[in-house]
């Protein structure tokens, strides 16, 4: 199965998601798109597989948002879209794309709506105590 990560390496969330999709037995298409960056027509494309708008997609935490004053909710859709191109920090993460769909993986465990088949349980997040697949083979919540 084909499957892409939209990856920032420094981030724990999508740090689990990738190693979430590896231990589940696929081999992903890892994007790092801090280095490779976005184009308008790729965000819009992922948004609507995704079901998102640029502002429910837009990190607002750790990022230039609050500074490019992208937080006003009058700021329009395209606006925020060319911000997220020429400051590619601006898009939340990790953005899976598969055959399944495509999702705003936060928190983590959200990757399983995706995957057919999941890694073995229980399974944890890197933290090695948070729990995103409990001992029965069980999704939990908020994980």
């Amino acid at each position: 199965m084909d499957i892409v990560i939209f990856h920032n390496p420094a981030c724990g969330t999508s740090r689990n998601v990738v190693r979430l999709v590896q231990d589940a037995g696929y081999t992903p298409t890892v994007v790092e798109y801090l280095e490779t960056g976005w184009t308008k027509p790729q965000l819009q494309a992922l948004f609507a597989s995704a079901g998102l708008t640029p502002r429910d997609a837009l990190r607002t935490s750790k990022s230039p948002a609050e500074d490019l004053g992208l937080l006003d909710p009058s700021v329009p859709d395209d606006a925020v879209l060319d911000a997220m191109v020429d400051h590619p920090i601006l898009v939340n993460r990790p953005i899976v794309a598969c055959p399944q769909g495509v999702k705003l993986c936060r928190p983590s465990g959200q990757v399983l709506d995706l995957l057919p088949n999941w890694p073995n349980a229980p399974y944890l997040k890197e933290d090695g105590v948070t729990q995103i697949i409990d001992a029965d083979g069980n999704r939990v919540e908020g994980a």
